[in-house]
């Protein structure tokens, strides 16, 4: 079975997560932003989720890991939780 590790950073509002797209995307390292922002307990970890397979991520989580190439951070994703950045390694 296919495996998939990613990081992501969670927070509570679209915006919150456009403004850390903004800072990657002028170098601010993903697992510092991770650290500072996150609302997830990964956040410890620079927002590591480690592997898993299909299935044990919600639906949009993980329709938007498996669309993401390594090296890739996603445009902000919306489940119940929150909005996540992910970024697919």
């Amino acid at each position: 079975m296919e495996t998939f590790s990613a990081k992501h950073i969670l927070v509570a509002h679209e915006y919150e997560a456009q403004d850390l797209i903004k800072k990657i995307n002028d170098g601010v390292s993903f697992e510092e932003l991770a650290q500072k922002f996150s609302k997830c307990p990964s956040s410890q970890q620079g927002g590591d989720l480690g592997s898993f397979t299909k299935g044990r991520m919600v639906p949009e989580f993980e329709e938007a890991v498996v669309a993401l190439k390594p090296g890739e951070v996603s445009e902000p994703v919306r489940t119940a939780f929150g909005y996540h950045l992910i970024l697919r390694y």
